[in-house]
Formats: structure tokens, C-alpha cells, sequence
């Protein structure tokens, strides 16, 4: 058994997390923002990522919804996401894609920054989400201390918070950050924007064990960086989760115009990283 027993601070996707662990191994996440190529290419790409090969894919699926100014986002997604909200999608197709995580059988939830959820209603956005079968929402630029009504939202439609730490955060802030938190904390490896890197950050176990020390009753994951099955393994090593979004997104051309090589290349990777995640086996 995992050492996360406590159900309800677990929520949907930390209990993912746990039955992944109590199987021996980390959960692996993966990144894809909705509309890119164009929304049902989107679809078709976290579809393919569920799906990967012989039945080897991520078990969360962290569903993006571009935004205009996004903090954290390194170049590759930037550039999927501005042609995305340049093609007309709409936070209402986020939804749409989480049903179809859902539907092929993992876990969706939703990464977003603040803004759009406030522009359609906090409670309107837990609502909607919940009621297309989403886990929760990762939210990178949302100060736990200052949303009651997120954790309203939350609370009335049963959906965990993901808020995140960064290694230049102080053990006070970590504290009041994970106790925020429902499902699990995502740990910034490095102080900088997303994106894929030739060698994983020394700075990754050091939050880890210093997140656990503060808190070892809240699943932590590790993302900003991982691209690759080895990459994936060391970081599975002493993370519960292992996140991968730039890699992932490499993989889709913005054209569109061979989807069908597109999405098998995401399926190869995607079971790639899971077997890179199988062999963190501790």
C-alpha cells in the first residue's frame, strides 16, 4: 500500500496516483493543449496518448486551454496555443476533450490560468467541468491564499486543486501551498518556462524531499523538462508523478497535414515514456 491513505485529500486524481504507486510505480501525466492542430485533431492527440501502444500510455491526461499570456509556457507551447486561439478554440472545448479522456478510459483534468476561469465563472467552470467527467484543475498562476471562491467552486463540485511550488519557495509558503491543495502538489524542477531539456534538473529531488518533509501525506510530481523514457525514469526514481507536455507537443505538425503519422508518433512516445516510468520501479 502507498502511504496516502487519507481518501478525501487524495480526491479523484490522487487516488490515480496511489493506485499507480501501490502498483510500483509512478503515475505518468501528459500534456496536451486543447485546439492544436485544430480542436478534433486535439481530441484525436489526447486520445492517442491514452491509447499509446499495446496498451502502454499516461494515465492522467493534463488538458491545456490556451491562453493569451501565459507565464510558464516555453516556446512549443506557445506556439500550439497561439495558433490554436488564432483557429477559434474556446474554453467550452476543453470540456469536450476532457470527455474524451474520460471516454478512452484516464484521468483528465485541466491546467488553465486564472483568468479564464474567472471570465466564465468560477462556479460555472468547477460546475461544467465536473459534469464532463474532469478530476480537477491544475491552476500555475493562482495564489492558494487569495481564491475563496475557487475553493467554493472546488468544494461544491468535488474537484481537486493542483497549485504549484518552485524551488525558491520558503518551507512556510510549501506548507500553506500543499495544505491547499486536493489531489496532488506540482513541483516546478526549475525556475524558468516549460519545455523539453537535454538533462533533468538537479534542483527536482531536492523540492521533492523537501515537500515530503513538509507534508508526506500529498502525492508530489515533477514536471517542466521531461522528454524523453530515461528522463522519465529518473525522475519517476523519487517523484509520484511524471509530467511531460513539450515532448509530446513536438510531435504534432501545426499544419495538420499528416495526423495520421502525428498521432502515431505520440502513441510511440507515450509508451515509451511509460516504459521509462515502469522502470522507476521502487
Amino acid at each position: 500500500m502507498s502511504q496516502f491513505t487519507d481518501q478525501q485529500r487524495l480526491g479523484v486524481s490522487g487516488r490515480v496516483v496511489a493506485d499507480c504507486l501501490d502498483a510500483g510505480r509512478p503515475a505518468l501525466v501528459g500534456y496536451l493543449p486543447v485546439g492544436y492542430p485544430s480542436v478534433a485533431d486535439s481530441l484525436d492527440a489526447v486520445r492517442a496518448i491514452v491509447e499509446g501502444t499495446e496498451g502502454r500510455g499516461v494515465d492522467i491526461v493534463e488538458i491545456g486551454i490556451p491562453y493569451s499570456d501565459p507565464l510558464m509556457d516555453g516556446l512549443v507551447i506557445q506556439h500550439a496555443t497561439t495558433r490554436a486561439r488564432e483557429r477559434g478554440v474556446r474554453t467550452r472545448d476543453a470540456f469536450t476533450a476532457v470527455e474524451t479522456v474520460a471516454s478512452a478510459g484516464a484521468t483528465p483534468m485541466v491546467m488553465t490560468y486564472w483568468n479564464l476561469i474567472e471570465a466564465y465563472g468560477a462556479d460555472a467552470f468547477a460546475r461544467d467541468l465536473a459534469a464532463a467527467g474532469g478530476a480537477g484543475v491544475i491552476t500555475p498562476d493562482l495564489p492558494p491564499d487569495d481564491c475563496p471562491e475557487w475553493f467554493a467552486a472546488t468544494d461544491a463540485h468535488g474537484l481537486d486543486r493542483v497549485f504549484l511550488i518552485a524551488p525558491s519557495s520558503r518551507d512556510e509558503r510549501i506548507a500553506m501551498t500543499m495544505a491547499s491543495c486536493r489531489g496532488w502538489v506540482y513541483a516546478s524542477s526549475v525556475m524558468g518556462v516549460t519545455g523539453t531539456r537535454a538533462a533533468t534538473s538537479d534542483a527536482a529531488p531536492v523540492i521533492v524531499d523537501r515537500a515530503r518533509a513538509i507534508d508526506p501525506s500529498l502525492p508530489v510530481g515533477i514536471g517542466l523538462g521531461v522528454s524523453n523514457a530515461d528522463q522519465a525514469a529518473e525522475i519517476g526514481e523519487f517523484a509520484d508523478l511524471v509530467i511531460v507536455g513539450s515532448a509530446l507537443l513536438k510531435c504534432l505538425d501545426s499544419d495538420g497535414a499528416d495526423m495520421a503519422g502525428d498521432l502515431a508518433r505520440l502513441r510511440a512516445l507515450a509508451a515509451d515514456l511509460a516504459g521509462g516510468v515502469e522502470r522507476s520501479r521502487r
